[in-house]
């Protein structure tokens, strides 16, 4: 028996040393430095652990066998790595995390109408914060988004400074704008309501990139750029942004925040003045338009069971703008001595949300705006008047199953009065506004077939008084194999309904004689996405890439004709189709060193196919739609100095643009950039000081303007064998040379 128990204890004892419990011990790296605080755990156990602030832990108590070991930071993206730990020995191990694109777990909710991140969403789209248009700053959206790939804004007038926003080589009037996703940018103020929403009230920017009227209606054709405002209950309580230019242009921004248990509130303010006469290219016309102006914001919101949505905002926006001969006065306002353009802008906008409380998910929606405009086109004097009010009712219904059901119904009505034959009774020449009502109903169904496929599938239906009812469908899949790989197709149509006199200033300047052929039907494009997304983990970065490959084919497009006749504009639907179609990529390349870029290209090929019985089919390309676009921005961090550069900048291929016969100006543009350095000192807690200079390389456009001399046409015939006549539509690039800014910002938290 004595012997037996010796040999237990000989072999006991090697296998009680055997099952010793070992440990793993280690180093977190964040790139090249420590990753203080990291998060350790070991997976389908209890035990963790965290890192001290040089990035070391220890696991103890580890036992024998093959391990895997989570490690984590915020902001960067979560490790699994596989140990083997002996008994009664340790481990060590070094961890290197990459930085994680903050972007992708951002929530969006203009793709689908519904609050998705951003990176689950089936419908791409694309998020600009304020940090973003910073690295240039400007005095209006309209200027901020040309660092924006695929989206231009476009100046239509060499004289007035007219603009629009352009989405893959679309015009303007194919851009649905929203706030706060209801429709309070368009028609009547396409042309100049987007200079007045000032940068202290937005939160983020998103882009959608083809055909949306399914969910949003008329309009969002090409796309559409819906600006998300600050919500009062988490805005600085004083925001304030103010820059001045060596062209003596000042751009003043201030917000104001207050909360209370049951409300907040938030008060957004911008003034910009711009009142130098400038005529660098010696045509004796402004080179630039003067401005002055003045927006105010103010939103509410109230703080309720449930977190349900209560929230109430109102703008109101003034501009007086002038552009025309260098000796115009106010007294030559609508004369035929001296030419200017003088535009007087007055506009106010109410917008707000509820959700009833109900058990069900049910959110009202409403917004009205009154725009009126009184303008001078040298002696075309243009008075109009618009009101719109929308309302929608969406009910937003998890059905289980990984399936998501919305349901919705919207009402718009627009009345729009002014001086033209738009609203001319033909018959007896009495004036007759026009009343539009445009009733609408849709549906969306999204199915989760799993982690890696998700199905979207929605119809609208709309009724126009005029134009009868309309279908508008869209199916859209997203497939993602992995998290670093996301493959999105959307298909769909987008519809548009028209007033010319509200969206095309060309008709308006008096230059040339508008004609309408026919009577213009509502415009149809089928549209069709493929987005692919990649995201690389680099050694001490990421780099995250997306390309689109897009197409979208137009029925009853309608087109200005400026080339048969130099003296009109002739409007009529195609009768043939159009095309746009084409490819973008965007990059984002990140360090854990204090280095950021941005970079992106768009090729893309925009034309009309005109069918005509003399010639056939006649290929016409699309003015002011540049075969190649491109953006970029660089940003590097000297963090001991508190200072950053940002080196911002546009290069546009050549595009057409709207000649004469016989013209002498070239047909197409030239290759350009537009460039910009800038440097931001940070001076305290809030407090930033910032300079640098705009159009880095002085590009200016050449020919802005036919015939100067005569803007009135009396001597065409004199000394002109062609008979050129005054023209301002020649134009792809702002008339603004190079420009030195400085500006301080100053932001205090709740």
């Amino acid at each position: 028996m004595k012997h037996l128990y010796l040999i237990c204890i000989l072999f006991v004892i090697p296998s009680l040393v055997n099952a010793q419990p070992g440990r793993i011990e280690g180093h977190v790296m964040a790139g090249e430095a420590s990753a203080a605080f990291a998060s350790i755990g070991l997976v389908g156990s209890n035990l963790g652990a965290t890192a001290d602030e040089n990035g070391r832990f220890e696991l103890e108590q580890v036992p024998a066998g093959a391990h895997k070991v989570s490690v984590s930071a915020i902001g960067y993206r979560a490790q699994e790595l596989s140990v083997t730990v002996m008994s009664g020995e340790a481990v060590t191990i070094k961890v290197r995390l990459q930085p994680q694109d903050a972007r992708l777990r951002e929530v969006v909710v203009s793709g689908t109408m519904r609050e998705t991140y951003l990176l689950e969403s089936p419908v791409p789209v694309e998020i600009y914060t304020p940090k973003y248009f910073q690295k240039n700053p400007t005095s209006a959206i309209f200027e901020a988004l040309e660092i924006v790939n695929g989206v231009q804004p476009q100046i239509n007038c060499s004289v007035c400074g007219t603009g629009d926003i352009h989405i893959n080589g679309m015009e303007g009037a194919y851009t649905m704008v929203l706030i706060d996703g209801m429709p309070i940018v368009s028609a009547l103020s396409t042309v100049y309501g987007l200079s007045g929403i000032p940068s202290s009230l937005i939160e983020r920017v998103e882009v959608v990139k083809g055909p949306a009227s399914t969910l949003y209606g008329s309009e969002a054709v090409a796309g559409l750029i819906n600006i998300i405002t600050k919500s009062p209950a988490t805005a600085p309580r004083l925001s304030s942004d103010l820059f001045y230019t060596s062209h003596h242009e000042l751009n003043a921004d201030i917000g104001y925040s207050k909360r209370w248990n049951r409300a907040s509130t938030m008060l957004s303010t911008n003034y910009f003045r711009f009142d130098d006469r400038r005529d660098g290219n010696e045509d004796n016309f402004t080179d630039i338009p003067l401005q002055h102006r003045f927006s105010i914001f103010n939103k509410w919101s109230l703080h309720r069971p449930e977190n349900r949505v209560a929230s109430l905002a109102a703008r109101y926006y003034y501009e007086d703008r002038f552009g025309g001969e260098m000796q115009w006065q106010p007294i030559h306002r609508g004369g035929d001595q001296v030419y200017g353009e003088s535009v007087y802008t007055s506009r106010y906008e109410v917008l707000g949300s509820y959700q009833l409380p109900v058990p069900e998910n049910l959110l009202f929606s409403f917004s009205y705006n009154d725009h009126q405009q009184n303008a001078a086109y040298g002696e075309t004097v243009y008075k109009g008047h618009q009101r719109v009010g929308f309302g929608q009712l969406v009910l937003d219904r998890d059905l289980g199953a990984r399936q998501k059901l919305l349901l919705g119904a919207a009402l718009r009505y627009t009345w729009y009065d002014d001086n033209t034959p738009a609203t001319q009774e033909t018959a007896n020449d009495e004036n007759r506004p026009d009343r539009t009502l445009l009733p609408g109903a849709f549906a969306q169904h999204e199915y989760k077939a799993s982690d890696k496929l998700t199905l979207l599938s929605g119809l609208r239906y709309d009724y126009h008084s005029a134009h009868g009812g309309i279908l508008s469908p869209r199916l859209s899949m997203r497939w993602a194999p992995n998290e670093d790989n996301v493959f999105r197709l959307s298909m769909g149509n987008g519809y548009r309904v028209v007033n010319l006199f509200t969206e095309d200033h060309a008709a308006l300047t008096g230059a040339r004689e508008v004609v309408v052929r026919n009577e213009l039907k509502p415009e149809q494009s089928y549209n069709v996405n493929l987005n692919y997304q990649r995201y690389i983990p680099l050694g001490s970065g990421f780099l995250n890439l997306e390309g689109a490959a897009f197409y979208t084919y137009f029925t009853n497009k309608i087109i200005a004709d400026f080339l048969t006749n130099n003296t009109q504009i002739i409007y009529d639907n195609l009768s043939g189709h159009a095309i746009s179609k084409g490819i973008a990529l965007n990059t984002e390349l990140a360090f854990t060193f204090p280095l950021r870029l941005h970079a992106g290209a768009t090729l893309m090929d925009v034309y009309q196919v005109q069918h005509t019985p003399e010639q056939g089919k006649e290929r016409i390309p699309q003015l002011h739609a540049p075969r190649f676009s491109g953006t970029f921005t660089a940003s590097y961090q000297f963090r001991q100095l508190g200072l950053t550069l940002d080196y911002t900048g546009s290069v546009k291929g050549p595009m057409h643009l709207p000649v004469q016969e016989n013209d002498f100006r070239p047909e197409k543009s030239p290759w350009f950039s537009l460039q910009n350095l800038q440097a931001t000192k940070t001076m305290g807690e809030g407090l930033e000081l910032y300079g640098g200079v705009k159009n880095l390389l002085n590009f200016m456009p050449k020919h802005p303007l036919m015939r100067p001399f005569d803007p009135f046409d009396r001597q065409v015939q004199v000394d002109n064998p062609y008979s050129y006549s005054f023209d301002t539509e020649y134009n792809y690039a702002p008339m603004q040379g190079r420009r030195f800014f400085l500006g301080i910002r100053y932001t205090l938290p709740q």
